[in-house]
């Protein structure tokens, strides 16, 4: 298999996942030492699911990540670009609705969603801009997106480290235990080309969304970003006009003078 490039053209990058789709969760599980449960866990909570509620997860794979959004009366859509991951999807989790699906070119109607998430899957887009206004689009007013993602570590000495796991550790790593260690070669050069925590978020603000803001974890190894489309704004009904008769001017009083207050006695 080639290894997909920072291009990032659609086919490669899909070919890429089509491949690993068997053992990419599992594969993800040991290369994140576990951490994988904890920040589904944390993008659910920002996600906030209720009844009667619309979600779509994009770049959801083989549907790990849609799975946590289940509960009553929600409506839950997996889409993703990869025939491969969508196939493992729908034989894993028949619950849920699996939808091929460009991000740059979602194939949903405008505002049918009251929450847009996607979890590590943006930094594989062609192009962010694009798929951020179809994630715009598609959103609700009111409703919100979640963005979870790899991103930069702030700390000056966590960070060569977390530098030399990416180059070294994970490329030899997937080596021996994967089918297809380009993909996880692809994985490191891309998270290293990724913006940091605010850039993404004011990426997030353009596209429209409001009161953007973002949650490190594991010391920012990942961050999750969400925002919230603005409210629909109310049209205002034109009020009638009522004639009221002209009011007469006040009469005065001639004013009465009132005693002095008195000092309290000490």
């Amino acid at each position: 298999m080639s290894k997909a490039d920072l291009a990032k053209k659609p086919a490669e990058v899909a070919a890429m996942f089509d491949v690993v789709a068997p053992t990419y969760d599992l594969t993800n599980s040991l290369l994140s030492f576990g951490q994988d449960r904890r920040w589904r866990s944390v993008v659910r909570e920002s996600v906030f699911p209720q009844s009667g509620q619309k979600i779509l997860d994009l770049a959801a794979g083989t549907g790990a990540s849609s799975v946590a959004f289940l509960d009553e009366g929600v409506t839950v859509v997996a889409g993703d670009f990869s025939e491969g991951m969508l196939a493992v999807g729908r034989k894993r989790h028949p619950e849920i609705e699996f939808v091929f699906a460009d991000a740059t070119n979602l194939p949903f109607k405008e505002a049918e969603f009251d929450a847009v998430t996607i979890s590590f899957g943006l930094r594989n887009v062609v192009d962010v801009k694009q798929a951020l206004a179809e994630m715009y689009r598609v959103t609700k007013p009111g409703g919100r997106i979640v963005i979870c993602e790899f991103s930069k570590v702030p700390n000056p000495i966590l960070r060569p480290l977390y530098e030399f796991y990416l180059k070294r550790v994970l490329p030899a790593f997937s080596a021996i235990s994967t089918k297809a260690p380009e993909a996880y070669g692809y994985l490191s050069e891309s998270i290293l080309a990724w913006p940091n925590q605010r850039d993404l978020g004011l990426m997030v603000s353009a596209a429209g969304y409001e009161n953007v803001a973002y949650r490190n974890l594991t010391f920012g190894i990942v961050a999750v970003h969400r925002g919230f489309k603005p409210a629909a704004k109310k049209t205002k009904t034109a009020k009638t006009a009522k004639t009221t008769k002209a009011a007469k001017p006040a009469t005065r009083k001639p004013a009465t003078r009132k005693p002095a207050a008195k000092k309290a006695d000490q």
